[in-house]
């Protein structure tokens, strides 16, 4: 008589429909990312003296900078209540990705290990703006002292690669073939 029992499910369809264990383990990783980020943004406010640059390379400085607005200096004259929507943006994304975070499947370690990355820099720069009312700077790229990348800090690396990461692991999702 023939074996009546469905057949198992292959190991790539169990990674893809079984909720990952424990993911809310990641946030070691944002947490990891906090500490670089405050501990790195402390030393460089006690050792730097602000504007004034320290080269390092020919392409690259250390120089302290406040910037109370968002990325690239975004609404960083616009009075004072941008610190406030940054900070109610920060905390939101956090909260969502972090709730993403709870719902990813076994096997998208991308996936969270971006999303970590994300809130570990929204955080990082949260503290500053809530703390501070502004957002440290500090490390400065360049070219030929003429062209000059807005500087940044861990947290904003932390967020970069995130979004890298998210960006890789969408490009992935859409190859795949859809059951």
């Amino acid at each position: 008589m023939p074996d009546m029992r469905p057949e198992p499910d292959t190991a790539e369809g169990d990674q893809q429909a079984a909720p990952m264990r424990r993911p809310l383990r990641w946030l070691w990783l944002s947490l990891l990312v906090v500490v670089l980020d405050l501990g790195s943004k402390a030393l460089a406010s006690n050792l730097l003296i602000y504007g004034q640059p320290v080269e390092l390379l020919p392409v690259f400085d250390l120089t302290l900078l406040y910037n109370t607005g968002a990325a690239f200096s975004f609404l960083a004259t616009s009075g004072g209540w941008q610190r406030w929507l940054f900070a109610l943006l920060a905390v939101g994304a956090s909260v969502g990705l972090s709730i993403w975070l709870t719902r990813l499947k076994r096997g998208e370690v991308l996936l969270a290990g971006s999303l970590a990355l994300i809130i570990g820099g929204a955080l990082g720069n949260l503290y500053d703006r809530l703390v501070r009312g502004y957002v440290v700077d500090f490390l400065s790229f360049h070219w030929s002292n003429s062209y000059y990348f807005p500087a940044f800090n861990l947290a904003d690396t932390a967020i970069t690669l995130g979004a890298i990461g998210l960006i890789i692991e969408t490009l992935r999702d859409a190859r795949r073939p859809r059951a």
